[in-house]
């Protein structure tokens, strides 16, 4: 917390100098979202390059004055929670002054801004996601306020914890960590009593595109208990989206890319290729979109797909097709295909990529 408060006033000290030299106040943010920002690294996906592009936040243009201010607001609001050791949710910093904020969007976007400039991961900050994710399977652990979560014996997934950082006393027998990225079919394998079946595992879903919580508990399983890491998505460009963002990571936070990816995770379905092996109806199938289509010509040519040549060829399939579909395409087969037949049969023959 030391590190976190000297951080701060190095920033406030910098525009104090700039006041007393009578000069507007200008603060140094790197440039999160430009490509050219980002290198590849294989052990650990998408990270920031040390000498990175920045823009500069000045406080006496009329484009960028508000965004000064607000980050100034933020800045003494982690100040005094770290001084004080309590937290705060994004949510509650935008609630405290909605007027002033205007959305969560601008709060959240700031907060990222702060982590990269101060160099010092979220968490650190004392601020804490809102989560959204959900966990169950052969896990117990021990929460940062005591409490002893066991999601082994619930029907009902838990939520992933608010401070994952905090969570000690990990235990599991799983064999492996599935990850799920719908909410449904998450709950469908509840439902089928799927982490008891076949052998014991971890379920974990972030409902869509992860949020931070939701990475950070997956690398925290990984480097926790060492076990296969297995990605169930749809066969679109949206589900390889999100299963990147898993395992390499996203360019808004590859700041932070050393505590979030895991470049272990195996894509173990829906593959195109599946859809032409278990014969499933054209009708099934979902057409195109423009918008897929895009998206999928930029996943094509990221620099970590060249190192997946069997995820290419997949790639490829689908580009050729222009046909997409979801994880309950299989219920067409049967209504528990899935945990029947599926994904047994994909874990004991080795049909990940």
């Amino acid at each position: 917390s030391s590190e976190v408060l000297e951080a701060i006033e190095n920033v406030i000290q910098g525009v104090l100098q700039s006041l007393a030299q009578k000069k507007a106040p200008v603060l140094t943010v790197a440039n999160r979202t430009d490509w050219r920002n980002i290198e590849f690294k294989d052990s650990v996906g998408l990270q920031m390059i040390p000498a990175s592009t920045t823009k500069q936040i000045r406080s006496d243009c009329p484009q960028s004055a508000r965004r000064f201010a607000l980050m100034l607001k933020i800045l003494s609001m982690i100040y005094k929670m770290v001084q004080s050791n309590t937290y705060a949710t994004k949510r509650d910093i935008y609630y405290s002054d909605t007027l002033l904020f205007g959305s969560q969007g601008v709060v959240d976007q700031i907060i990222n801004d702060i982590s990269c400039m101060l160099k010092i991961p979220r968490r650190s900050l004392h601020v804490l996601a809102t989560t959204k994710g959900f966990v169950a399977g052969n896990l117990s652990y021990t929460e940062e306020d005591g409490t002893k979560v066991n999601c082994t014996c619930s029907a009902t997934a838990v939520t992933v914890p608010s401070n994952v950082q905090g969570i000690k006393n990990l235990t599991s027998h799983a064999k492996f960590i599935l990850i799920v990225e719908k909410d449904a079919t998450f709950q469908r394998l509840l439902d089928d009593d799927f982490f008891n079946k076949v052998s014991p595992c971890i379920m974990i879903t972030g409902r869509g595109i992860p949020d931070l919580n939701t990475r950070l508990l997956v690398r925290k399983l990984w480097d926790s208990f060492q076990i296969p890491i297995f990605s169930l998505m749809d066969a679109d460009p949206h589900g390889v989206e999100i299963m990147c963002v898993y395992k390499y990571g996203s360019v808004s936070m590859s700041f932070e890319a050393h505590h979030l990816t895991v470049p272990s995770v195996k894509w173990l379905g829906l593959l195109p290729s599946d859809l032409e092996r278990l014969n499933i109806c054209k009708d099934a199938l979902i057409p195109f979109t423009k918008q897929d289509e895009n998206k999928l010509a930029s996943i094509q040519k990221r620099p970590y797909i060249d190192c997946q040549p069997l995820w290419k060829k997949e790639l490829e399939i689908m580009a050729a097709s222009k046909l997409k579909a979801e994880i309950q395409v299989l219920t067409s087969l049967s209504s528990d295909y899935l945990s029947r037949v599926y994904l047994p049969n994909k874990l004991q023959f080795g049909g990940w990529l």
